[in-house]
């Protein structure tokens, strides 16, 4: 707990360029599963069919995809939905619509377990789908937009440019993974992409604020000691931070069932890489575009130096 308590004195900026390789190639891999293999998402942006099924009791997944799939209903996902009594099933567009496929599903379960029970029945036709993705993608554009008028307004443009490139470094890590994994992008991964914004940003508004309070107090430091000496004063606190809202988010992946666990996952790579990108991402992109305490300090005010002078 004493590390807690003390500030550190680590030189991160003396390993800037080392961390700009690492993640130019972090993101250029990103890049490359998101082009080579693409996203596998889910009915929200493809459409498709969700059924809803009910069991008297706790039902095995693996029994329940067994069956769909000797039943021809190849690549439906199933998930839990609540309690394990509750089960969802997603069907893609090929598989059909209506009543038709909701009978035909209902009754390849039943012939496994007679007492399934059909609760639901919901279609996502393909042009929902692609307004719900392009909506999807506007929403992220405009939050990045936002934030780089916030930042530009209240610190500096090298700082604004420096926070999104870190908030578009922890976006293309995390969809990139999503990409390489394959695991299903669908509506919640993409609000965790939102909260990973939110998240990312508040980090590094923080240090970025810690650093224009200390170009004002070290008057004879440099911009990379500043800089360092802001990133080590809040480091106890990004690590706490970071800490104990991963605690959460895997007790949220490892408990929360299947339904919830892509957002939890998205949530946990986020908080990973946006605490790497506060340190070395954006404070770096500040450092090369040549930020200083001029930029900072702001001027004295006429008359100022006049007034001190009198007795």
């Amino acid at each position: 707990m004493d590390f807690f308590k003390r500030e550190t004195r680590i030189n991160f900026m003396a390993y800037r360029l080392h961390a700009a390789i690492f993640t130019a190639l972090l993101v250029a891999a990103a890049l490359a599963f998101l082009v080579f293999r693409g996203l596998n998402l889910g009915l929200d942006f493809t459409g498709g069919t969700l059924v809803e099924v009910g069991y008297p009791q706790a039902v095995d997944l693996a029994e329940v995809r067994e069956t769909l799939d000797a039943g021809g209903f190849d690549g439906a996902v199933v998930q839990t939905f609540g309690t394990a009594r509750d089960i969802l099933i997603r069907l893609g567009p090929d598989a059909g619509e209506g009543d038709a496929l909701s009978n035909a599903v209902l009754a390849a379960l039943q012939a496994a377990n007679p007492e399934a029970e059909l609760r639901r029945v919901e279609f996502v036709g393909p042009q929902i789908g692609e307004e719900l993705a392009e909506k999807g993608g506007l929403a992220l554009l405009y939050a990045l937009g936002g934030i780089l008028i916030y930042v530009a307004f209240r610190f500096e443009y090298r700082f604004a440019i420096g926070a999104v490139s870190a908030v578009l470094h922890d976006v293309i890590v995390t969809i990139g993974i999503f990409a390489g994994i394959g695991l299903q992008f669908d509506l919640t991964v993409l609000a965790a992409l939102l909260a990973v914004i939110g998240y990312s940003l508040n980090d590094t508004i923080v240090v970025f604020d810690r650093i224009r309070e200390n170009f004002i107090r070290m008057r004879k430091g440099t911009a990379v000691e500043v800089t360092d000496r802001s990133i080590n004063q809040m480091l106890p606190r990004t690590l706490v931070t970071s800490l104990t809202t991963l605690l959460v988010l895997i007790a949220l992946f490892t408990l929360g069932g299947e339904l919830i666990r892509g957002f939890a996952l998205a949530l946990i790579i986020g908080v990973l890489v946006g605490t790497y990108s506060s340190i070395f991402v954006a404070s770096s992109a500040a450092l090369a575009l040549g930020v200083s305490k001029e930029d900072l300090i702001p001027p004295p005010k006429e008359g100022e130096d006049l007034e001190e002078e009198r007795p």
